[in-house]
């Protein structure tokens, strides 16, 4: 009878443990917010929590790419808006420079604005981006990863956007703005023509930097929605769902605590009869 009724004491307490091991638990995870304390909790959803938040850690880099890219295609496309204004300023100067009529006076007016602009075009060629380095690369272009599968540069170089054939834009308007203030009419023709080739030029440069807006938009908002994924998923498998955890941690202390009653009750029952 007295080892019976110790057998079951035993198993009373330590069932009770159990469940005052798991109301601990409970709270650890309210207190923290994080279900899992322990890669023993769940081994499975700890490998893949740690293969989500390297890939957050790569997503977040990537993003900074992206936006960094956003940026630069920005810039460039201003500065390449601006060219291809003072280029059709140009274009009228040259006209007006090409007309037998223009008189020597007003041709070294024209010569030195055509210069002026070139000097405006050099200083947009050596602009620096918002990182502090050059907005148009000098040598080669740095392509930057956006994703697992994008890898470009969002912005062409200096010589792709400020030389036509190898020579430069600012050159074609210096040699014009020359050959204006001489008087050299058949050199001021190639001038024209020239400068309609540079401004052609620069409506291919502003559509290609458009298009690399564009697949960088698209590329971030697939980087949003991808990393709203991800944190959704990691948060299922990581984060403690306070309503349902507090829930049942209320169930769980007040079974602890009846089964606690029953049993100080039975335990004293059970020595009185003992006693007697």
């Amino acid at each position: 009878m007295i080892n019976a009724t110790g057998n079951r004491m035993t198993q009373e307490i330590q069932r009770q443990s159990r469940m005052a091991k798991r109301i601990a638990d409970k709270q650890v995870q309210i207190s923290t917010g994080k279900r899992l304390q322990r890669a023993s909790d769940n081994p499975v959803a700890t490998t893949r929590i740690a293969d989500l938040a390297r890939s957050q850690a790569n997503d977040t880099a990537r993003a900074a790419n992206i936006s960094l890219g956003i940026s630069l295609t920005s810039q460039a496309d201003v500065s390449l808006r601006q060219m291809s204004n003072l280029l059709a300023r140009a274009k009228e100067l040259t006209l007006a420079g090409a007309n037998a009529a223009t008189s020597a006076a007003d041709r070294g007016t024209i010569a030195l604005e055509l210069a002026s602009l070139a000097d405006e075009i050099d200083s947009m060629a050596l602009a620096k981006a918002a990182n502090d380095q050059p907005l148009f690369a000098s040598g080669a272009n740095m392509a930057i990863r956006f994703d697992d599968n994008s890898i470009f540069a969002p912005v062409p170089t200096r010589a792709e956007v400020f030389e036509v054939g190898g020579v430069s834009i600012t050159q074609t308007l210096r040699d014009t703005a020359t050959a204006i203030a001489a008087g050299n009419m058949a050199q001021v023709a190639a001038g024209n023509t020239a400068v309609d080739g540079a401004i052609n030029h620069a409506a291919d440069m502003i559509a290609a930097v458009g298009l690399n807006a564009a697949r960088l938009d698209r590329l971030n908002e697939n980087s949003a929605q991808r990393a709203i994924s991800t944190a959704e998923e990691r948060s299922s498998l990581e984060d403690t769902d306070l309503s349902a955890a507090i829930a049942e941690l209320n169930g769980m202390t007040l079974t602890l605590e009846a089964a606690q009653a029953a049993f100080a009750r039975i335990n004293r029952r059970t020595l009185m009869d003992f006693l007697s």
